[in-house]
């Protein structure tokens, strides 16, 4: 576990990357269309819609008109360098990335353009994109859902996506999604959060609610387990998959300062199920409950973000694949014997 402290568009028109109909793309050659607004997967309630998409879209663009975003960006900014890092682990460039649920960029801020040519950002909140951050890498920002994603097949030699897919209604399609615009042997690195995050902040939450108005109900957005996401993977196409987990601690002075940043991060519950209100002798209760169970010798409280981290890539035949059954040509039992080899060679 890793601790990090809290600190006090121009939209273009690409042809060539758009997946267009058939008549759009024969009036593209006189003048490109003006944008539609992206469809929106759960903008109404049902079993397959656990999030309200809309309000979602609302609450990252109140975010980004903030006087200073970058106050709550701490977190992003820790992930999506960690992103980069596994970019860089990668030895080649990719001409065209495309980046799902950029925000305000915060894995580009930490790419170069010796590894990535072009980036194009994607996310739903246009406020976001029209306040991204500085990167030396150019950059195309469109607005669109990341379930609805308007490439063409076989377009990106690299996907990025850090801390956006746990907000998507259909997690499945939007990994199907990715790997239909991935070029074969590119490559997906994505980040998003784990079953335990803020599991302090919802347990606090749900003994106050027991405590003072005889029931609870859901104030943390559901997660995805880890165990299904090589599952979910897998499905969509990906290969030589890699799953791995992380958790960063972040240390805060009290519950409310908790829910006041991930308001800021625009990571407010948007479920459909969620509760309108909380009443004020209920927020008191569960911060002095949040103290009283997690509080840190010196007053302040921490709050875990569990991370999970993925890699996956398209099929190429140029890829290594496992050899035959039976054809090894060294048996596990003979490893028993290094040691008394090694020995010998000693002697």
């Amino acid at each position: 576990m890793r601790g990090l402290a809290r600190p006090a568009l121009r939209a273009r028109w690409c042809r060539s990357l758009w997946a267009l109909p058939a008549r759009a793309a024969a009036n593209a050659a006189s003048s490109p269309p003006p944008h539609p607004p992206p469809p929106l997967a759960g903008a109404s309630p049902g079993a397959l819609n656990p999030f309200d998409r809309r309000l979602k879209r609302k609450q990252k663009n109140w975010a980004a008109l903030q006087a200073e975003p970058a106050k709550c960006d701490y977190l992003r900014e820790e992930v999506g360098g960690r992103i980069a890092d596994r970019v860089f682990d990668i030895t080649r460039t990719f001409p065209l990335a495309l980046d799902v649920g950029s925000g305000r960029g915060y894995i580009a801020q930490h790419l170069t353009k010796e590894t990535v040519e072009k980036l194009i950002q994607v996310d739903i909140a246009e406020n976001a994109l029209k306040n991204a951050i500085e990167s030396e890498i150019p950059t195309i920002k469109v607005v669109a859902d990341e379930e609805f994603l308007p490439f063409k097949e076989d377009t990106f030699d690299l996907v990025v996506s850090s801390l956006s897919l746990h907000w998507v209604n259909d997690l499945p399609k939007a990994f199907k999604e990715i790997h239909q615009v991935l070029k074969p042997d590119g490559v997906f690195i994505g980040a998003m959060f784990g079953g335990d995050t803020l599991y302090e902040l919802r347990c606090s939450l749900q003994l106050a609610e027991l405590e003072r108005e005889g029931g609870f109900s859901p104030h943390v957005s559901p997660f995805t387990a880890v165990a299904d996401l090589g599952h979910l993977l897998s499905r969509a196409g990906f290969n030589t998959l890699t799953v791995d987990t992380d958790e960063i601690q972040v240390n805060y002075p009290g519950l409310f300062e908790v829910m006041e940043d991930l308001q800021g991060m625009g990571e407010s519950n948007c479920s459909w199920n969620r509760k309108p209100l909380l009443h004020r002798e209920t927020m008191l209760a569960a911060a002095a409950i949040y103290q009283e169970m997690y509080g840190n010798s010196n007053g302040s409280v921490p709050a875990t973000f569990q991370i999970y981290y993925m890699i996956g890539w398209k099929y190429h035949e140029s890829q290594a694949k496992p050899a035959q059954r039976g054809s090894a040509t060294v048996s596990f039992g003979d490893l028993a014997k290094i040691e008394g080899l090694l020995k010998r060679g000693e002697k």
